[in-house]
Formats: C-alpha cells, sequence, structure tokens
C-alpha cells in the first residue's frame, strides 16, 4: 500500500492542477497554467494544455477587442449619420411650415440640404467599401500603370480644392521610374484620400509635396507632405484606425468621418504594400509626411 501511495501521489497532483484549471478555463479564465509535474508523460500533457490555453486566451482576447471595435464603431457611425440628419430635418421642416420667404434663403436651404445629403452618401460609400475590403469582396487584379498618370488623375480631381485653398502643388518624380502593378482605381482613391487629408491640414497659400521613388526591393514609395500642423506620435500611431480623429472638437466638415485613411490602409495593404505617416509635433510645425508603396510590374 505504501508503495502504491508513493507511485500514484504524483500522478494524482498531475490529474488534479489539470481539473482544477479545466474548472478555470470553463469559468472564462484563461491566465492560469498547469505545473509541469510528475511522470514525464504528464509534463508533456501540461505542456500542450498550456500552450491550448495560451491560444485560446489569445483568441477569447481577440473575440474581446472585435467586440468593443464594433460597439465603438456603431457609437461612431450613430454619430455622423445624426448630425446631417438632424440638420436635413430641421431645414426640410422650416421649407415645410412655409417659415422662409426669400428666393435667396430658400435657395441657401435647399443647398444645405444637398450638401448634408452628400456627406450622408459619402459616409455611406466609405462604410460599403471598408465592409468589402474586410469581407474580401474586392479581388486583386492589377494591371500596368504609370505613377504619372496616377498622379495626374488623383489631382485633377482635387483641382477644387486645391485652388480653393491656394495650395501649390511640387512634385518631384524621377526621370525614369518603372510602371507598377496596381488596380488604377483603387490607388486613385488612396491618392485621393491623403491627398485630401493633406488640403485639409494645410494652411491657405501652402504647399504639397510629392515626391517618388524606387526602393532597393520590387516597390515604388510615394510621399505626401504637407505644411500643416503636425500631430503628436501617439495620434500618428492611431491615426490610420477606423473613425480616430486626432482632433475630436473637429467636426466632419473639417475633420473627415474618420475612414478615408483607414479605407486607404487596407487597399495599400490589398497590393501587398504598406503605408505610414511621419510627424513633426505641432511644437515645430512641420507638417506630416504620409509615404505608401506600390509593387513594381515585373
Amino acid at each position: 500500500m505504501l508503495i502504491h501511495y508513493y507511485m500514484t501521489r504524483p500522478l494524482e497532483k498531475a490529474i488534479h492542477a489539470i481539473t482544477q484549471e479545466t474548472t478555470q478555463i470553463s469559468e472564462g479564465h484563461f491566465e492560469g497554467q498547469v505545473p509541469q509535474i510528475g511522470p514525464i508523460e504528464f509534463q508533456r500533457l501540461a505542456g500542450q494544455f498550456n500552450y491550448m490555453t495560451g491560444k485560446l486566451n489569445e483568441s477569447f482576447q481577440k473575440l474581446r477587442s472585435a467586440e468593443v471595435s464594433r460597439k465603438e464603431l456603431v457609437a461612431n457611425v450613430s454619430h455622423d449619420l445624426r448630425t446631417p440628419m438632424a440638420s436635413i430635418q430641421a431645414f426640410v421642416e422650416a421649407l415645410q411650415d412655409d417659415v422662409i420667404q426669400d428666393k435667396a434663403t430658400f435657395a441657401r436651404y435647399l443647398q444645405t440640404i444637398r450638401l448634408e445629403t452628400g456627406r450622408l452618401d459619402g459616409l455611406i460609400q466609405e462604410l460599403f467599401k471598408l465592409s468589402q475590403l474586410d469581407a474580401g469582396g474586392t479581388e486583386f487584379v492589377p494591371e500596368r500603370y504609370h505613377v504619372d498618370h496616377l498622379l495626374l488623375d488623383s489631382l485633377q480631381s482635387l483641382a477644387f480644392q486645391l485652388e480653393e485653398k491656394q495650395l501649390q502643388i511640387d512634385i518631384d518624380l524621377p526621370d525614369r521610374l518603372p510602371p507598377v502593378a496596381i488596380m488604377p482605381q483603387e490607388m486613385k482613391r488612396v491618392l485621393s484620400n491623403i491627398l485630401d487629408n493633406a488640403i485639409r491640414h494645410s494652411p491657405v497659400g501652402g504647399t504639397i509635396l510629392i515626391q517618388g521613388k524606387q526602393l532597393s526591393a520590387p516597390y515604388v514609395q510615394l510621399n505626401i507632405q504637407d505644411q500643416g500642423q503636425g500631430m503628436e506620435e501617439a495620434d500618428s500611431n492611431k491615426i490610420f484606425d477606423r473613425f480616430y480623429r486626432a482632433d475630436p472638437s473637429r467636426t466632419r466638415t473639417s475633420g473627415g468621418a474618420g475612414l478615408g485613411l483607414a479605407i486607404a490602409k487596407s487597399i495599400v495593404e490589398l497590393h501587398g504594400g504598406t503605408i505610414g505617416v511621419e510627424s513633426q509635433t505641432a511644437i515645430e510645425s512641420r507638417g506630416s509626411r504620409f509615404w505608401f508603396t506600390l509593387p513594381i510590374d515585373k
């Protein structure tokens, strides 16, 4: 009996430790570790059990993070939809009640309704595009395209905003830059979103610098440098998050919906490239430099 006791005692301890840990897991606690004691077989079992617990903990952390992100997304979408909807409702009610009599004010109200409707449509389109990218609904079908054509097409679509703020565009490209393998419409959206951000944060009469260069790897890098106030490091680490605004007090008119850069990141990563930002602090006032890479057509 004594021999049996001393031989089975380590086995009982190992089984008891695993049983306790399984109870903790069933209650949603994944931080514990089973001690690797007893015979070698039980030690291996404990090691595998701890590995499984770590994977479960990692998975549940991702689920919790996704749930928090979902709640934030719903709250942000509700907020961004509520503002233009309230504005549209107020102006429509004023028009229906015949409060407005003169034609100039009537036309101004209609113009405001049109602008707010456009903002709603833009937000809905951005949400649809982002969900499409997340679901893998955008098939990657690249074609041979030249960077100078990409820049020209994107700048033409932003001509009105550039003229309104009297901004100058300084383009610096090498004489021979290899063509890239991209989906032109998608990359135009990326460039337009980054340029739109640069325009909004640039001072009136400022300059936006666009540079292109070929990297040692089979990529072309584009840099967009503005002359705004820049951002803090904490903001630059989150600038590509959905609905993130460096200045939360901004309205959608001045600060955007906070989806443009998130969409840009998803599209660039779909192409196998990378995107980032380098910014000086607001005290140094040297602006921000956004960059992204495009694969060279082989």
